[in-house]
């Protein structure tokens, strides 16, 4: 009689663990994203890149009101402003902070960096035209530093005489290109400290039609 062969019964291999996926794995790893995107997002605004408002026509033509600028802060890490740059400045002449001791501070400054409360002072734009040690003056339509008249071709009005202002060290001479019509260095403004300076408008974002690149 012929042996029968039996078949030993084969042990299935055992299945892959299953990484967690699908939507509640997506939810569960949403908190830490959101976290990461907002950490980026005031890591940006704080130290490179901000967008700003513009509120007025005082830097018309440049600049048109409702016009949105962005503006680069890395460039002052570097050095000091330069005549003819376009910058963004906090008020020079705050009133006095409240105190909100080192928890509320924190919690005030992270607020204002993330974009969901306004600043506590408004912030300004205008342009470079005297930097520390120069001596300005408005004469015979034109903006003299240190007795030369300076090209500017952004202007489509004269400017009326002013000065002579001698700039203070550590501080800044702004106009805006509005000259009839700019609360500036030569006015209430006085000299700006270039600590209170943000950044360096460099070029308009909003709306489309502004779209340009700021010399």
């Amino acid at each position: 009689m012929a042996d029968l062969k039996t078949e030993e019964p084969q042990t299935a291999a055992p299945e892959p663990e299953k990484k967690g996926g699908g939507i509640l794995g997506f939810l569960g790893e949403l908190p830490g994203l959101i976290l990461t995107a907002l950490a980026l997002a005031l890591i940006i605004k704080t130290f490179l890149f901000q967008a700003f408002y513009i509120p007025s026509g005082s830097m018309q033509p440049t600049l048109e009101p409702g016009d949105r600028v962005l503006v680069n802060k890395i460039p002052y890490y570097l050095h000091e402003p330069e005549r003819g740059d376009i910058i963004v400045f906090e008020d020079p002449h705050p009133g006095r902070e409240p105190d909100r001791g080192i928890v509320g501070g924190f919690l005030n400054w992270l607020t204002q960096g993330l974009g969901f409360t306004s600043p506590d002072y408004e912030d300004f734009i205008k342009r470079v035209i005297g930097v520390p040690g120069d001596v300005v003056r408005g004469k015979d339509g034109k903006v003299l530093v240190n007795g030369k008249p300076i090209d500017e071709p952004y202007l489509t009005q004269k400017t009326d005489e002013f000065g002579p202002f001698e700039v203070p060290q550590g501080k800044l001479f702004v106009m805006g290109d509005n000259r009839k019509a700019s609360n500036d260095s030569r006015f209430g403004l006085g000299f700006v400290p270039i600590d209170r300076v943000v950044g360096k408008a460099f070029v308009i974002i909003w709306p489309p039609s502004n779209v340009d690149g700021l010399g």
